[in-house]
């Protein structure tokens, strides 16, 4: 694919709203998909393999020919076309041309002898309540089997990815006045955000970008954005936002050959740029949040690395969710890029060059994670970085909300508060015993969450019981007195040495403040 290839024409509304009709019609929707294509198919394409989505549309209905059309981007009959989309006006408006793939077909054959093929690759989405949206991006760019995007292209615009989707599945969606989509891509952030915040800005310096997330707003049916060209903020310098998402650039590379991945400064200094700058941009108690990569440097904690980000006047969450090494972090993205399948040699020169980036860093690993800031202006901000590369219960969006609520309420209340106030089991966390077969007593006793983060911690037996009669009626200093009675310790003793232990509970997720 050659990015110069022309993209469709976003100002024609008329040929838009159109098109989606005939999209939703014919049922060209992630539910739609995944009953024609069955389950292994629709996760086969996921992973960019087509063989099995191929072999599930030789039909020749309406849906079997925009999954060709669209996702496998193959060269279609005009007259098949022509039975469930408006062809004229989508070849006008530049979503069809006319001509072949040039891909060997299921008997080997090179192609489609004529026909229509699309000139973006359109991809149905779910929202999170139901919505049928549509990502548009570059062709080649969600498909092509495992050897990697399928193009070595400067400004190519890619599809959704894991991590679109971490992001916006972590993103805090309370109602907001502005949200702002650094580095949008095709537009899946401002696509989410257009739900709940009521003025939309996404930037990025990459064009061809903006023109795809145009496109992919205007095909899902969503309002327009305020689209600005430019790298990171300085489209919007001197604005303020409710809500700032961000999935950049943040592979650490040697050089910035692909605009969509390589942000062009050295290491991890992107990252540590757009973290560090978003305290300025964020209204009082608004959330930025982004993914982002950082270095693992020889003689440096990384914890202590990525704290140093944190802006003035903003809480943080840091979590490190992967950490892979150095040949390991060169190996993914080289193929992530297609150099794989380049001559040996060059191949071989770009990870040397890699790997003498890291030397030269002092950088024997890369970390990957999630970095969320919330501006509430307090002398005392909350920083909690931590590692947890174990399974989440995506949207983590209300656990991210409720994690800085606790947050305020801790910050807030001193031993004596604490013991005041009641406090409730969250949902769905359950009491596991760890001790030899036949023990009298456990050896520990662990509460254990099944939604959200899936945390587990261990308790003693005083913060096993506190937590088990916590229903609300009664303070947590009382159900102390009566755990002191039941267990023969002096009741002060034992409001000394628990608040610690309620304190973590409480950050951690497992209680919650009645009233908070």
């Amino acid at each position: 694919m050659d990015v110069s290839n022309r993209l469709p024409l976003p100002e024609r509304s008329d040929v838009t709203a159109r098109l989606r009709e005939a999209l939703l019609g014919a049922d060209f929707t992630a539910d739609g998909l995944l009953e024609l294509l069955g389950a292994p198919a629709y996760a086969a394409l996921a992973r960019s393999e087509t063989v099995p989505a191929l072999r599930a549309t030789r039909g020749d209905g309406g849906l079997e020919t925009l999954v060709r059309l669209f996702l496998l981007q193959r060269s279609v009959p005009r007259a098949r076309v022509e039975r469930v989309l408006p062809v004229e006006p989508l070849l006008q408006s530049g979503w069809l041309v006319e001509g072949t793939d040039g891909l060997p077909g299921e008997g080997g054959d090179a192609g489609v002898a004529a026909g229509l093929r699309a000139t973006v690759d359109v991809r149905p989405y779910g929202g999170p309540d139901g919505e049928d949206w549509f990502i548009v991006s570059d062709l080649g760019c969600a498909v092509g089997g495992a050897g990697g995007i399928g193009s070595r292209d400067e400004g190519v615009v890619l599809g959704v990815g894991g991590a679109s989707t971490t992001l916006a599945g972590i993103t805090v969606r309370t109602p907001v006045a502005s949200a702002l989509d650094v580095g949008t891509g095709s537009g899946i952030q401002a696509l989410h955000a257009a739900q709940h915040a009521t003025r939309v800005t996404a930037t990025d310096l990459n064009p061809r970008a903006l023109h795809c997330t145009r496109l992919t707003l205007a095909l899902s049916g969503a309002p327009e954005a305020d689209l600005r060209e430019g790298s990171l903020y300085e489209p919007v310098a001197g604005e303020t936002y409710d809500l700032i998402v961000s999935n950049p650039p943040f592979v650490i590379s040697p050089g910035a050959r692909l605009t969509y991945r390589d942000g062009g400064m050295g290491g991890d200094d992107l990252c540590r740029s757009i973290v560090q700058q978003a305290g300025d941009r964020l209204n009082e108690g608004g959330y930025a949040q982004f993914l982002a990569n950082w270095q693992h440097v020889e003689g440096e904690e990384w914890t202590e690395r990525v704290r140093s980000w944190v802006p003035r006047g903003c809480d943080a969450w840091i979590v490190q969710r992967e950490v892979q090494d150095i040949t390991q972090y060169a190996e993914l993205w080289l193929r992530d890029a297609g150099d794989h399948r380049t001559d040996p040699a060059e191949y071989a020169a770009r990870y040397d060059a890699w790997l003498d980036e890291f030397e030269a860093r002092k950088t024997k690993g890369v970390g990957f994670g999630w970095i969320t800031l919330r501006r509430s202006g307090s002398a005392e901000p909350s920083v909690t970085i931590e590692e947890w590369p174990h399974p989440v219960e995506q949207p983590l969006g209300e656990t991210v909300r409720a994690h800085f609520a606790r947050q305020d309420y801790l910050r807030t209340h001193d031993d004596a508060a604490l013991l005041a106030d009641h406090f409730t089991l969250a949902a769905e966390v359950v009491q596991e015993q760890v001790g030899l077969p036949g023990a009298e007593d456990p050896e520990h006793v662990v509460l254990r969450q099944h939604r959200g983060m899936r945390r587990a911690t261990k308790v003693d037996t005083v913060g096993a019981g506190f937590a088990g009669v916590c229903d609300g009626t009664l303070s947590a200093g009382r159900i102390l007195d009566a755990i002191a009675q039941l267990t023969g310790e002096e009741p002060v003793t034992l409001r000394d040495r628990t608040p610690a232990q309620i304190r973590l509970l409480v950050e951690q997720g497992f209680l919650e403040p009645v009233g908070r």
